[in-house]
């Protein structure tokens, strides 16, 4: 996941997913990703059907996609690189053509360029908000999540992931290549401490966690890799429930 003979030069996330978006597909395509998106998948509803779905950092629309596909009613996807709006909107067109999904139902797909830490809606208005690999771009986890539980209903859930800190302290990185140069994206780890401290001062319940791990499977070329990588977390992931009332 990391070459370590060697440091890329280190990019904030606009500047980054600039460079990166034109190689950026919407799906998981690394191993962080695939044991990433098993845990956030194993998190949310099997069935959408008339709910209303924020992406809050949403990339090239991968969970915008999922949601879509198990019958979101509303979807919306903001994120901060307008580059990677234009490969989420390029992804969602290809998908709905597809399908062969209705005009007046591409039509409740929004994409917005803003900040997780300010985001373009209303209060309340998310039945489910999920925000991948995105939290760790921001240094205030706390003002993160006050943004993303402001736009989620009362009763309604947010799902989180975030690079491991247990990775970054390891001395892995978020990595990418592009014209055969590597580069590193910024990035801020925060501990199961912080989240449960946060969560605890924004009302916030923390139903599950989970610390996926890789599979031998997410490899390519399983046989070379030291066993003890697949026991080693690689993400975090948190679903959590909006309190009725804050504390």
């Amino acid at each position: 996941m990391t070459e370590r003979d060697s440091t890329p030069p280190m990019l904030d996330p606009v500047a980054a997913y600039a460079r990166w978006a034109s190689s950026y597909p919407p799906h998981a395509h690394n191993p962080l990703m695939l044991a990433e998106e098993r845990a956030m998948l194993s998190c949310l509803p099997a069935d959408l059907q008339g709910l209303r779905v924020l992406d809050a950092g949403c990339g090239s629309g991968r969970y915008m996609l999922h949601a879509l596909g198990r019958g979101a009613r509303h979807v919306v996807g903001a994120d901060l690189s307008p580059e990677m709006l234009q490969r989420a909107a390029v992804e969602l067109r290809t998908a709905a053509a597809s399908s062969g999904r209705s005009t007046a139902s591409a039509a409740e797909v929004l994409l917005v360029r803003a900040s997780i830490a300010a985001l373009p809606v209303p209060d309340q208005w998310a039945d489910l908000t999920v925000c991948a690999l995105t939290i760790g771009h921001l240094s205030s986890l706390r003002e993160a999540l006050a943004e993303l539980r402001r736009v989620t209903r009362r009763s309604g859930t947010i799902v989180c992931s975030d690079f491991h800190p247990a990775a970054y302290a390891r001395g892995e990185r978020r990595e990418f290549s592009v014209a055969g140069r590597r580069y590193t994206v910024s990035h801020t780890p925060h501990e199961p401490r912080d989240w449960q401290r946060a969560c605890a001062a924004l009302g916030l319940r923390i139903a599950r966690t989970l610390e996926p791990h890789l599979e031998s499977a997410d490899l390519p070329d399983a046989r070379r890799v030291d066993p003890n990588t697949l026991n080693m977390p690689v993400a975090l992931v948190f679903e959590l429930a909006v309190m009725d009332c804050l504390p």
